[in-house]
Protein backbone atom coordinates (compact mmCIF):
# COMPACT_ATOMS: atom_id res chain seq x y z
CA UNK A 1 0.00 0.00 0.00
CA UNK A 2 1.27 3.83 -0.29
CA UNK A 3 2.68 4.65 2.43
CA UNK A 4 3.30 8.53 3.60
CA UNK A 5 5.80 7.99 6.16
CA UNK A 6 8.48 8.49 3.26
CA UNK A 7 7.08 11.44 2.27
CA UNK A 8 7.05 13.01 5.39
CA UNK A 9 10.89 12.53 5.68
CA UNK A 10 12.64 15.75 6.47
CA UNK A 11 14.27 15.76 3.56
CA UNK A 12 11.39 15.20 1.28
CA UNK A 13 12.38 16.04 -2.31
CA UNK A 14 15.21 12.82 -1.91
CA UNK A 15 13.93 9.48 -1.90
CA UNK A 16 10.05 9.67 -2.47
CA UNK A 17 8.92 5.98 -3.26
CA UNK A 18 5.66 4.07 -3.28
CA UNK A 19 6.11 1.21 -1.10
CA UNK A 20 4.49 -2.11 -0.59
CA UNK A 21 2.49 -4.81 -3.15
CA UNK A 22 1.79 -3.94 -6.05
CA UNK A 23 -1.23 -6.18 -6.54
CA UNK A 24 -2.81 -3.76 -3.23
CA UNK A 25 -2.15 -0.26 -5.97
CA UNK A 26 -5.46 0.80 -6.68
CA UNK A 27 -5.67 4.19 -8.69
CA UNK A 28 -8.41 6.47 -9.18
CA UNK A 29 -7.89 9.68 -11.47
CA UNK A 30 -10.31 12.13 -10.65
CA UNK A 31 -10.49 15.02 -13.22
CA UNK A 32 -11.15 18.23 -11.49
CA UNK A 33 -14.56 19.97 -13.05
CA UNK A 34 -13.16 22.65 -15.83
CA UNK A 35 -14.66 22.59 -19.49
CA UNK A 36 -15.55 19.02 -20.46
CA UNK A 37 -12.63 19.02 -23.18
CA UNK A 38 -11.77 15.33 -23.98
CA UNK A 39 -9.43 14.63 -21.06
CA UNK A 40 -6.20 13.42 -23.23
CA UNK A 41 -4.07 13.63 -20.26
CA UNK A 42 -5.31 11.20 -17.14
CA UNK A 43 -6.99 8.71 -20.39
CA UNK A 44 -2.89 8.81 -21.31
CA UNK A 45 -1.95 8.14 -17.67
CA UNK A 46 -4.05 5.21 -16.35
CA UNK A 47 -3.06 3.50 -20.30
CA UNK A 48 0.68 4.07 -19.36
CA UNK A 49 0.45 2.40 -15.82
CA UNK A 50 -1.66 -0.27 -17.36
CA UNK A 51 0.83 -0.66 -19.72
CA UNK A 52 3.85 -1.32 -17.12
CA UNK A 53 1.33 -3.01 -14.64
CA UNK A 54 -1.60 -4.67 -16.38
CA UNK A 55 -2.72 -6.15 -13.11
CA UNK A 56 -3.24 -2.71 -11.08
CA UNK A 57 -6.59 -1.74 -11.16
CA UNK A 58 -7.31 1.58 -12.15
CA UNK A 59 -10.68 3.73 -12.50
CA UNK A 60 -11.04 7.16 -14.31
CA UNK A 61 -13.56 9.59 -12.55
CA UNK A 62 -14.29 12.55 -15.29
CA UNK A 63 -15.89 15.12 -12.95
CA UNK A 64 -15.80 17.75 -15.96
CA UNK A 65 -19.00 15.95 -17.45
CA UNK A 66 -21.01 15.89 -14.48
CA UNK A 67 -23.49 18.52 -13.04
CA UNK A 68 -21.55 20.40 -10.76
CA UNK A 69 -23.77 20.14 -7.82
CA UNK A 70 -23.65 16.87 -8.06
CA UNK A 71 -19.04 16.60 -7.83
CA UNK A 72 -18.58 16.30 -4.03
CA UNK A 73 -21.09 13.36 -3.56
CA UNK A 74 -20.27 11.33 -6.19
CA UNK A 75 -16.50 11.68 -5.77
CA UNK A 76 -17.19 10.70 -2.10
CA UNK A 77 -19.14 7.76 -3.52
CA UNK A 78 -16.65 6.80 -6.21
CA UNK A 79 -13.92 6.15 -3.21
CA UNK A 80 -16.30 4.53 -1.46
CA UNK A 81 -16.76 1.97 -3.65
CA UNK A 82 -13.42 1.29 -5.27
CA UNK A 83 -11.13 1.99 -1.85
CA UNK A 84 -8.17 3.79 -4.15
CA UNK A 85 -4.27 3.79 -2.20
CA UNK A 86 -3.58 6.86 -4.81
CA UNK A 87 -5.39 9.59 -5.85
CA UNK A 88 -4.31 11.30 -9.34
CA UNK A 89 -6.00 14.33 -9.59
CA UNK A 90 -6.23 16.49 -12.75
CA UNK A 91 -6.46 20.34 -12.32
CA UNK A 92 -6.93 21.80 -16.25
CA UNK A 93 -7.37 25.52 -16.10
CA UNK A 94 -7.65 28.57 -13.49
CA UNK A 95 -7.41 32.25 -15.06
CA UNK A 96 -8.44 33.07 -19.04
CA UNK A 97 -8.31 36.60 -20.81
CA UNK A 98 -10.23 35.98 -23.43
CA UNK A 99 -13.30 37.96 -25.55
CA UNK A 100 -15.25 34.42 -24.67
CA UNK A 101 -17.94 33.76 -22.29
CA UNK A 102 -16.61 31.29 -19.40
CA UNK A 103 -17.93 29.45 -16.72
CA UNK A 104 -18.29 33.28 -14.85
CA UNK A 105 -19.21 35.54 -17.60
CA UNK A 106 -16.77 37.13 -19.99
CA UNK A 107 -13.65 38.47 -18.63
CA UNK A 108 -12.34 40.57 -21.46
CA UNK A 109 -15.79 42.30 -21.49
CA UNK A 110 -16.54 42.98 -17.83
CA UNK A 111 -12.36 43.78 -17.23
CA UNK A 112 -12.90 46.88 -20.11
CA UNK A 113 -15.91 48.12 -19.03
CA UNK A 114 -14.90 48.78 -15.14
CA UNK A 115 -11.52 50.06 -16.70
CA UNK A 116 -12.49 52.01 -19.94
CA UNK A 117 -16.15 52.67 -20.01
CA UNK A 118 -17.38 56.00 -19.77
CA UNK A 119 -20.77 55.31 -19.13
CA UNK A 120 -20.90 54.97 -15.35
CA UNK A 121 -23.90 52.75 -15.96
CA UNK A 122 -21.26 50.51 -17.85
CA UNK A 123 -18.66 50.58 -15.05
CA UNK A 124 -21.32 49.25 -12.55
CA UNK A 125 -22.73 46.17 -15.68
CA UNK A 126 -18.69 45.79 -15.73
CA UNK A 127 -18.44 45.68 -11.79
CA UNK A 128 -21.34 43.48 -11.00
CA UNK A 129 -20.20 40.84 -13.95
CA UNK A 130 -16.51 40.76 -12.62
CA UNK A 131 -18.45 40.34 -9.17
CA UNK A 132 -19.70 36.82 -10.61
CA UNK A 133 -16.19 36.20 -12.30
CA UNK A 134 -14.44 36.73 -8.88
CA UNK A 135 -16.83 34.71 -7.37
CA UNK A 136 -17.03 31.72 -10.30
CA UNK A 137 -12.88 31.96 -10.44
CA UNK A 138 -12.30 32.12 -6.31
CA UNK A 139 -15.30 29.70 -6.03
CA UNK A 140 -13.74 26.89 -8.38
CA UNK A 141 -10.38 27.29 -6.65
CA UNK A 142 -12.11 26.82 -3.14
CA UNK A 143 -14.10 23.43 -4.80
CA UNK A 144 -11.04 22.21 -6.49
CA UNK A 145 -8.93 22.44 -3.40
CA UNK A 146 -11.93 21.34 -0.83
CA UNK A 147 -12.15 18.28 -3.29
CA UNK A 148 -8.51 17.68 -2.91
CA UNK A 149 -8.78 17.24 0.53
CA UNK A 150 -12.18 16.11 1.10
CA UNK A 151 -11.16 13.01 -1.56
CA UNK A 152 -7.61 12.19 0.25
CA UNK A 153 -9.78 12.35 3.59
CA UNK A 154 -11.92 9.34 2.62
CA UNK A 155 -9.34 7.62 0.88
CA UNK A 156 -7.73 7.50 3.87
CA UNK A 157 -10.54 5.94 5.71
CA UNK A 158 -10.36 2.41 3.54
CA UNK A 159 -6.61 2.70 3.50
CA UNK A 160 -4.47 5.07 6.29
CA UNK A 161 -1.44 5.27 4.03
CA UNK A 162 -3.58 6.53 0.71
CA UNK A 163 -1.78 9.40 -1.06
CA UNK A 164 -2.79 12.27 -3.80
CA UNK A 165 -1.13 13.27 -6.91
CA UNK A 166 -1.90 16.66 -8.57
CA UNK A 167 -1.31 17.57 -11.85
CA UNK A 168 -2.26 19.02 -14.56
CA UNK A 169 -2.14 22.24 -16.50
CA UNK A 170 -3.07 24.74 -14.07
CA UNK A 171 -1.08 23.37 -11.37
CA UNK A 172 2.65 23.20 -13.37
CA UNK A 173 1.40 27.07 -14.01
CA UNK A 174 0.24 27.81 -10.27
CA UNK A 175 2.23 25.22 -8.15
CA UNK A 176 4.15 28.20 -6.37
CA UNK A 177 0.58 29.26 -5.25
CA UNK A 178 -1.22 26.21 -5.19
CA UNK A 179 1.21 24.26 -2.19
CA UNK A 180 0.29 26.54 0.29
CA UNK A 181 -3.08 25.54 0.57
CA UNK A 182 -2.88 21.70 -0.03
CA UNK A 183 -3.26 18.40 1.98
CA UNK A 184 1.16 17.92 3.42
CA UNK A 185 2.21 14.64 1.62
CA UNK A 186 0.43 15.20 -1.55
CA UNK A 187 2.50 15.40 -4.62
CA UNK A 188 2.59 18.61 -6.92
CA UNK A 189 3.45 16.87 -10.58
CA UNK A 190 4.65 19.57 -13.50
CA UNK A 191 4.23 18.63 -16.95
CA UNK A 192 3.71 14.98 -17.77
CA UNK A 193 3.16 12.10 -15.30
CA UNK A 194 3.47 9.03 -16.66
CA UNK A 195 7.04 8.03 -15.63
CA UNK A 196 6.37 9.77 -12.11
CA UNK A 197 3.67 7.28 -11.28
CA UNK A 198 5.56 4.21 -12.66
CA UNK A 199 8.25 4.84 -10.78
CA UNK A 200 6.66 4.81 -7.48
CA UNK A 201 4.77 1.82 -8.50
CA UNK A 202 8.18 0.52 -8.91
CA UNK A 203 9.64 1.51 -5.73
CA UNK A 204 12.27 3.43 -7.29
CA UNK A 205 13.34 7.34 -6.51
CA UNK A 206 11.14 10.10 -8.35
CA UNK A 207 13.74 13.32 -7.01
CA UNK A 208 14.45 13.45 -10.88
CA UNK A 209 11.13 13.91 -11.57
CA UNK A 210 9.42 17.35 -11.85
CA UNK A 211 7.78 17.42 -8.73
CA UNK A 212 7.55 17.83 -5.27
CA UNK A 213 5.86 17.26 -2.34
CA UNK A 214 3.55 19.32 -0.09
CA UNK A 215 5.59 20.54 2.99
CA UNK A 216 8.67 21.11 1.15
CA UNK A 217 10.03 23.42 -1.20
CA UNK A 218 10.17 22.80 -4.95
CA UNK A 219 13.52 23.24 -6.33
CA UNK A 220 14.28 26.26 -7.95
CA UNK A 221 12.80 26.60 -11.25
CA UNK A 222 11.56 23.53 -11.33
CA UNK A 223 9.09 24.36 -14.29
CA UNK A 224 11.84 24.92 -16.44
CA UNK A 225 14.00 21.52 -15.62
CA UNK A 226 13.92 18.97 -19.28
CA UNK A 227 10.46 16.56 -19.33
CA UNK A 228 11.61 12.98 -19.91
CA UNK A 229 12.14 11.39 -23.27
CA UNK A 230 8.98 9.17 -22.87
CA UNK A 231 8.06 7.23 -26.38
CA UNK A 232 4.27 7.20 -26.36
CA UNK A 233 2.45 4.23 -27.85
CA UNK A 234 -1.09 4.05 -28.96
CA UNK A 235 -3.71 4.34 -26.41
CA UNK A 236 -5.62 1.10 -25.65
CA UNK A 237 -9.04 2.47 -25.99
CA UNK A 238 -10.48 -0.93 -25.13
CA UNK A 239 -9.48 -0.63 -21.41
CA UNK A 240 -9.73 2.66 -21.01
CA UNK A 241 -13.62 1.96 -22.12
CA UNK A 242 -13.59 -0.35 -19.28
CA UNK A 243 -12.64 2.20 -16.30
CA UNK A 244 -13.93 5.04 -17.41
CA UNK A 245 -17.79 5.25 -17.42
CA UNK A 246 -17.89 8.88 -19.17
CA UNK A 247 -16.54 7.83 -22.55
CA UNK A 248 -19.33 6.95 -23.92
CA UNK A 249 -20.46 10.37 -23.12
CA UNK A 250 -17.70 11.96 -25.15
CA UNK A 251 -18.98 9.70 -28.11
CA UNK A 252 -22.35 10.82 -27.93
CA UNK A 253 -21.44 14.73 -28.13
CA UNK A 254 -21.35 13.81 -31.98
CA UNK A 255 -19.73 17.31 -32.90
CA UNK A 256 -17.17 16.97 -30.23
CA UNK A 257 -13.34 16.18 -31.22
CA UNK A 258 -11.58 13.79 -29.99
CA UNK A 259 -8.45 14.42 -28.54
CA UNK A 260 -4.75 12.66 -30.26
CA UNK A 261 -1.98 13.53 -29.67
CA UNK A 262 0.63 13.22 -31.98
CA UNK A 263 4.40 14.44 -30.09
CA UNK A 264 5.10 16.68 -27.41
CA UNK A 265 7.20 19.91 -26.98
CA UNK A 266 7.57 22.93 -28.50
CA UNK A 267 11.16 24.75 -29.90
CA UNK A 268 9.69 28.31 -29.94
CA UNK A 269 10.52 31.03 -27.26
CA UNK A 270 6.94 33.13 -27.61
CA UNK A 271 6.94 35.80 -24.71
CA UNK A 272 4.16 34.97 -23.49
CA UNK A 273 3.54 30.93 -23.83
CA UNK A 274 3.54 28.69 -20.86
CA UNK A 275 3.46 25.55 -23.61
CA UNK A 276 7.58 25.45 -23.34
CA UNK A 277 8.11 25.44 -20.17
CA UNK A 278 5.04 22.83 -19.36
CA UNK A 279 6.31 20.28 -22.34
CA UNK A 280 9.81 21.61 -22.90
CA UNK A 281 11.69 22.98 -25.75
CA UNK A 282 12.31 19.44 -27.08
CA UNK A 283 10.10 18.12 -29.96
CA UNK A 284 9.40 14.25 -28.99
CA UNK A 285 7.59 12.49 -32.25
CA UNK A 286 5.03 9.37 -31.12
CA UNK A 287 5.75 6.85 -33.92
CA UNK A 288 3.36 7.03 -36.59
CA UNK A 289 2.67 3.60 -36.48
CA UNK A 290 1.57 4.21 -33.00
CA UNK A 291 -0.51 7.19 -33.88
CA UNK A 292 -2.66 5.65 -36.50
CA UNK A 293 -3.50 2.33 -34.13
CA UNK A 294 -5.08 5.21 -31.69
CA UNK A 295 -6.85 6.41 -34.26
CA UNK A 296 -8.07 3.73 -35.80
CA UNK A 297 -9.20 2.28 -32.70
CA UNK A 298 -11.31 5.69 -31.96
CA UNK A 299 -12.60 5.28 -35.55
CA UNK A 300 -13.68 2.06 -35.10
CA UNK A 301 -16.01 3.46 -31.99
CA UNK A 302 -17.76 5.76 -34.15
CA UNK A 303 -15.44 9.18 -33.77
CA UNK A 304 -15.16 11.07 -36.89
CA UNK A 305 -14.02 14.28 -35.29
CA UNK A 306 -9.98 14.31 -34.37
CA UNK A 307 -7.88 17.06 -32.81
CA UNK A 308 -4.36 16.83 -32.79
CA UNK A 309 -3.53 18.25 -29.33
CA UNK A 310 0.38 18.71 -29.98
CA UNK A 311 1.35 22.30 -29.14
CA UNK A 312 1.72 23.06 -32.79
CA UNK A 313 1.12 19.74 -34.83
CA UNK A 314 3.85 21.11 -37.04
CA UNK A 315 6.16 23.10 -34.96
CA UNK A 316 8.99 23.64 -36.93
CA UNK A 317 10.04 22.55 -41.19
CA UNK A 318 11.80 19.99 -40.10
CA UNK A 319 8.59 18.26 -38.99
CA UNK A 320 7.08 19.05 -42.40
CA UNK A 321 7.53 15.10 -43.10
CA UNK A 322 6.31 13.14 -39.91
CA UNK A 323 3.30 15.58 -40.38
CA UNK A 324 3.07 14.37 -43.70
CA UNK A 325 3.54 10.65 -42.89
CA UNK A 326 1.02 11.12 -40.07
CA UNK A 327 -1.81 12.10 -42.89
CA UNK A 328 -0.53 9.75 -45.70
CA UNK A 329 -1.01 7.01 -43.21
CA UNK A 330 -4.50 8.12 -42.61
CA UNK A 331 -5.55 8.28 -46.05
CA UNK A 332 -3.76 4.84 -46.90
CA UNK A 333 -5.86 3.63 -44.05
CA UNK A 334 -9.09 4.20 -45.80
CA UNK A 335 -10.26 6.83 -43.04
CA UNK A 336 -11.70 9.16 -45.60
CA UNK A 337 -14.93 10.19 -43.52
CA UNK A 338 -13.04 11.92 -41.11
CA UNK A 339 -12.60 15.84 -40.04
CA UNK A 340 -9.47 17.02 -38.02
CA UNK A 341 -8.49 20.30 -36.79
CA UNK A 342 -5.13 21.41 -35.14
CA UNK A 343 -2.73 24.30 -34.08
CA UNK A 344 -0.59 25.00 -36.94
CA UNK A 345 2.68 26.96 -37.53
CA UNK A 346 1.17 27.69 -40.94
CA UNK A 347 4.79 29.03 -41.85
CA UNK A 348 6.09 25.29 -42.03
CA UNK A 349 4.00 23.51 -45.12
CA UNK A 350 4.92 22.46 -48.75
CA UNK A 351 2.55 22.11 -51.47
CA UNK A 352 2.55 18.58 -50.73
CA UNK A 353 1.56 18.81 -46.97
CA UNK A 354 -1.12 21.47 -47.98
CA UNK A 355 -3.00 18.98 -50.52
CA UNK A 356 -2.48 15.80 -47.72
CA UNK A 357 -4.34 18.86 -45.26
CA UNK A 358 -7.11 18.89 -47.53
CA UNK A 359 -7.65 15.15 -48.62
CA UNK A 360 -7.66 13.66 -45.43
CA UNK A 361 -10.37 16.35 -44.03
CA UNK A 362 -8.72 19.46 -42.33
CA UNK A 363 -11.95 21.15 -41.22
CA UNK A 364 -10.47 23.74 -38.64
CA UNK A 365 -7.11 25.09 -37.53
CA UNK A 366 -6.11 27.80 -35.94
CA UNK A 367 -2.86 30.28 -36.53
CA UNK A 368 -1.46 31.84 -33.52
CA UNK A 369 0.52 34.79 -35.40
CA UNK A 370 -0.78 37.58 -32.61
CA UNK A 371 -0.44 40.09 -35.31
CA UNK A 372 0.06 41.36 -38.80
CA UNK A 373 2.90 43.61 -38.03
CA UNK A 374 6.17 41.45 -38.71
CA UNK A 375 7.82 43.99 -36.83
CA UNK A 376 5.69 42.92 -34.03
CA UNK A 377 5.80 39.48 -34.58
CA UNK A 378 10.01 39.48 -34.69
CA UNK A 379 9.63 41.49 -31.07
CA UNK A 380 7.34 38.75 -29.29
CA UNK A 381 9.71 36.15 -30.34
CA UNK A 382 7.21 34.33 -32.35
CA UNK A 383 9.28 32.95 -35.05
CA UNK A 384 6.97 33.27 -37.71
CA UNK A 385 7.81 34.90 -41.46
CA UNK A 386 4.44 36.11 -41.97
CA UNK A 387 5.15 36.31 -46.03
CA UNK A 388 5.59 32.88 -46.22
CA UNK A 389 2.50 32.42 -44.09
CA UNK A 390 0.73 34.05 -46.73
CA UNK A 391 2.67 31.95 -49.70
CA UNK A 392 1.50 28.84 -47.62
CA UNK A 393 -2.67 29.62 -47.06
CA UNK A 394 -2.39 30.13 -50.90
CA UNK A 395 -1.34 26.68 -51.09
CA UNK A 396 -4.14 25.35 -48.54
CA UNK A 397 -6.41 27.47 -50.65
CA UNK A 398 -5.42 26.29 -53.92
CA UNK A 399 -5.25 23.05 -53.23
CA UNK A 400 -8.95 23.27 -52.27
CA UNK A 401 -9.65 24.32 -48.39
CA UNK A 402 -12.83 25.89 -47.65
CA UNK A 403 -14.08 25.38 -43.85
CA UNK A 404 -13.02 27.33 -41.29
CA UNK A 405 -9.41 29.20 -40.64
CA UNK A 406 -8.59 30.98 -37.17
CA UNK A 407 -6.23 33.39 -36.55
CA UNK A 408 -5.13 34.70 -33.19
CA UNK A 409 -4.31 38.41 -32.85
CA UNK A 410 -3.07 39.12 -29.45
CA UNK A 411 -3.16 43.19 -29.28
CA UNK A 412 -0.92 45.62 -27.57
CA UNK A 413 1.44 43.37 -26.15
CA UNK A 414 4.67 45.05 -27.67
CA UNK A 415 5.11 48.80 -28.73
CA UNK A 416 1.79 48.35 -30.83
CA UNK A 417 0.95 52.45 -31.87
CA UNK A 418 -1.25 52.89 -34.93
CA UNK A 419 1.03 52.01 -37.81
CA UNK A 420 1.14 48.31 -36.55
CA UNK A 421 -2.71 48.42 -36.05
CA UNK A 422 -2.99 49.47 -40.03
CA UNK A 423 -0.30 46.36 -40.69
CA UNK A 424 -2.20 43.63 -39.03
CA UNK A 425 -5.83 45.36 -40.52
CA UNK A 426 -3.76 44.76 -44.33
CA UNK A 427 -2.44 41.84 -43.16
CA UNK A 428 -6.22 40.00 -41.76
CA UNK A 429 -7.40 41.68 -45.37
CA UNK A 430 -5.03 39.73 -47.57
CA UNK A 431 -6.13 36.34 -45.46
CA UNK A 432 -9.49 37.19 -46.70
CA UNK A 433 -8.50 37.88 -50.08
CA UNK A 434 -6.77 34.25 -49.80
CA UNK A 435 -9.75 31.97 -48.43
CA UNK A 436 -12.96 34.53 -48.34
CA UNK A 437 -14.06 37.08 -45.52
CA UNK A 438 -16.63 34.27 -44.11
CA UNK A 439 -13.45 31.43 -43.74
CA UNK A 440 -11.24 33.82 -42.24
CA UNK A 441 -12.04 34.57 -38.41
CA UNK A 442 -10.13 37.06 -36.08
CA UNK A 443 -9.85 35.48 -32.77
CA UNK A 444 -9.16 38.80 -30.47
CA UNK A 445 -7.15 38.19 -27.63
CA UNK A 446 -5.46 39.92 -24.83
CA UNK A 447 -2.46 38.13 -23.26
CA UNK A 448 -2.69 37.26 -19.68
CA UNK A 449 0.53 37.20 -18.01
CA UNK A 450 1.48 34.01 -17.02
CA UNK A 451 4.21 32.34 -14.41
CA UNK A 452 7.18 31.30 -16.00
CA UNK A 453 7.05 33.31 -19.30
CA UNK A 454 9.31 36.06 -20.47
CA UNK A 455 6.28 38.71 -20.17
CA UNK A 456 6.57 37.77 -16.42
CA UNK A 457 10.41 37.95 -16.31
CA UNK A 458 10.71 41.54 -17.92
CA UNK A 459 7.58 42.41 -15.20
CA UNK A 460 9.63 41.68 -12.35
CA UNK A 461 12.78 43.47 -13.84
CA UNK A 462 11.18 46.19 -14.92
CA UNK A 463 9.04 47.08 -11.54
CA UNK A 464 6.10 46.41 -13.24
CA UNK A 465 4.68 43.42 -11.18
CA UNK A 466 6.32 42.79 -7.63
CA UNK A 467 7.93 39.74 -6.18
CA UNK A 468 5.58 37.42 -4.24
CA UNK A 469 2.62 38.80 -6.43
CA UNK A 470 0.04 36.55 -6.89
CA UNK A 471 -1.09 35.76 -11.01
CA UNK A 472 -3.86 33.74 -9.19
CA UNK A 473 -5.51 37.10 -8.77
CA UNK A 474 -8.65 38.13 -10.35
CA UNK A 475 -8.89 41.91 -8.01
CA UNK A 476 -9.27 44.95 -10.26
CA UNK A 477 -5.42 45.52 -8.87
CA UNK A 478 -3.77 43.08 -9.90
CA UNK A 479 -6.04 41.57 -12.77
CA UNK A 480 -4.84 45.48 -14.50
CA UNK A 481 -1.68 44.17 -14.50
CA UNK A 482 -2.01 40.45 -16.02
CA UNK A 483 -4.03 41.47 -18.14
CA UNK A 484 -1.44 43.16 -20.95
CA UNK A 485 -3.37 45.83 -22.62
CA UNK A 486 -0.47 48.91 -21.92
CA UNK A 487 -0.57 52.27 -22.70
CA UNK A 488 -0.45 54.18 -25.01
CA UNK A 489 -2.87 52.42 -26.87
CA UNK A 490 -4.19 50.65 -23.92
CA UNK A 491 -7.81 52.95 -23.87
CA UNK A 492 -7.82 53.35 -27.45
CA UNK A 493 -8.43 49.45 -27.76
CA UNK A 494 -10.83 49.66 -24.93
CA UNK A 495 -13.23 51.94 -26.97
CA UNK A 496 -12.98 49.84 -29.77
CA UNK A 497 -13.28 46.61 -27.67
CA UNK A 498 -16.66 47.91 -25.75
CA UNK A 499 -17.98 49.15 -28.79
CA UNK A 500 -17.37 45.90 -30.77
CA UNK A 501 -19.66 44.11 -28.17
CA UNK A 502 -22.33 46.83 -27.78
CA UNK A 503 -22.64 46.69 -32.05
CA UNK A 504 -22.13 42.82 -32.78
CA UNK A 505 -20.91 40.57 -29.57
CA UNK A 506 -22.08 37.58 -32.15
CA UNK A 507 -18.98 38.22 -34.42
CA UNK A 508 -16.71 40.07 -32.04
CA UNK A 509 -13.55 39.69 -34.05
CA UNK A 510 -14.65 40.50 -37.22
CA UNK A 511 -16.51 43.82 -35.58
CA UNK A 512 -12.73 44.87 -34.10
CA UNK A 513 -11.22 44.49 -37.26
CA UNK A 514 -13.33 46.68 -39.24
CA UNK A 515 -13.50 49.27 -36.10
CA UNK A 516 -9.52 49.78 -36.51
CA UNK A 517 -9.81 49.94 -40.15
CA UNK A 518 -12.68 52.60 -40.05
CA UNK A 519 -10.90 54.74 -36.79
CA UNK A 520 -7.04 54.10 -38.11
CA UNK A 521 -7.00 53.05 -41.62
CA UNK A 522 -4.86 50.23 -43.87
CA UNK A 523 -1.12 49.97 -44.60
CA UNK A 524 0.04 48.51 -47.79
CA UNK A 525 0.46 44.24 -47.45
CA UNK A 526 4.45 45.25 -48.03
CA UNK A 527 4.40 47.60 -44.83
CA UNK A 528 3.30 44.70 -42.96
CA UNK A 529 5.75 42.36 -43.80
CA UNK A 530 8.56 44.87 -43.91
CA UNK A 531 10.59 45.04 -40.47
CA UNK A 532 11.53 48.63 -40.12
CA UNK A 533 14.73 48.95 -37.40
CA UNK A 534 14.10 51.14 -35.25
CA UNK A 535 15.37 52.12 -31.31
CA UNK A 536 12.15 51.25 -29.83
CA UNK A 537 11.84 49.03 -26.82
CA UNK A 538 10.98 45.50 -26.29
CA UNK A 539 8.55 45.68 -24.27
CA UNK A 540 5.56 48.64 -24.01
CA UNK A 541 5.30 50.60 -20.66
CA UNK A 542 2.86 48.19 -18.46
CA UNK A 543 -0.24 49.86 -16.83
CA UNK A 544 0.55 50.39 -12.85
Amino acid sequence: MLSIDVLMKANLTSELKLLGPKSEVKILYVRLPCNPIFPIGPIYLADHVHKCFPKIQQLILDLASLPILDVERILINSIKSFKPTLLVFSWRDIQIYAPVDGRGGNPLQNSFEVFYARNPLKKIRGALGGFQLLKSHYGEIWRNQRLVKKGLKYAKKYNPNANAILGGGAVSVFYNQLKKSLPKGTIISLGEGELLIEKLIRDESISDERCFVVGDSPREKLIHEKPNNLIKTACNYAYIQSIWPEFKWYLDGGDFYIGVQTKRGCPHNCCYCIYTVIEGKKVRINPVSEVIKEIKQLYNLGVRGFWFTDAQFIPSRGHIQNAKDILQAIYNEGLHDIHWAAYIRADNLDEELAELMVRTGMSYFEIGITSGSQELVRKMRMGYNLKTVLKNCELLAKAGFKAQVSVNYSFNVIDERPETIRQTVAYHRELEKIFGADIVEPSIFFIGLQPHTLLEEYGLKKGLLKPGYNPMSLMPWTARKLLWNPEPMGKEFGRICLEAFDTNPSDFGRTVMNLLERDYGISSLNDALTVEVKNRPVLAKSLR
